[in-house]
């Protein structure tokens, strides 16, 4: 089985590697730790309203390092409890959506399991949701783990 680890690196992301962790798996199983991560825009020297180039490249370099780092966090993790599994990680710049579906199709992953923020109906439907949009359009079986 090809299961594919979706995360942040937020307190709710790590709460589900840690669940996920706990599970008994096949020693067939392979899995895929997968860490989306957005930059911020900038136009040649000058920035939208009157900000600085240094921020958004400050910013930019700071969403990589989390990125990296939340990819290799979940990746000791279960390395610590499932040793003899083949896990690898990754971080990849794009929309957490685009990014979460064409991984997944790309390992040709069996599962996907992505944490839920919780959001509200409003909040949901405003800011969109990572994992119903996941839910709607993976090619596989998805789970969605709740706090």
């Amino acid at each position: 089985m090809k299961i594919l680890l979706a995360t942040d690196g937020s307190k709710h992301s790590n709460l589900m590697i840690k669940k996920f962790a706990e599970r008994s798996l096949d020693s067939k199983t392979k899995i895929l730790i997968v860490v989306a991560y957005e930059k911020a825009a900038y136009m040649m020297d000058s920035a939208p309203m009157g900000a600085l180039k240094e921020y958004y490249v400050m910013s930019n370099n700071f969403a990589v390092k989390l990125a990296k780092t939340a990819a290799a966090d979940a990746l000791s993790l279960l390395r610590k409890k499932h040793p003899k599994l083949s896990i690898s990680s990754v971080a990849i710049e794009g929309s957490p959506k685009k990014v979460i579906l064409n991984e997944a199709d790309s390992f040709k992953a069996d599962l996907i399991v992505i944490g839920s923020h919780g959001h509200g109906i409003i909040a949901g439907f405003l800011l969109g949701s990572v994992s119903q949009a996941v839910a709607l359009h993976a090619k596989c079986s998805v789970e969605i783990v709740r706090k």
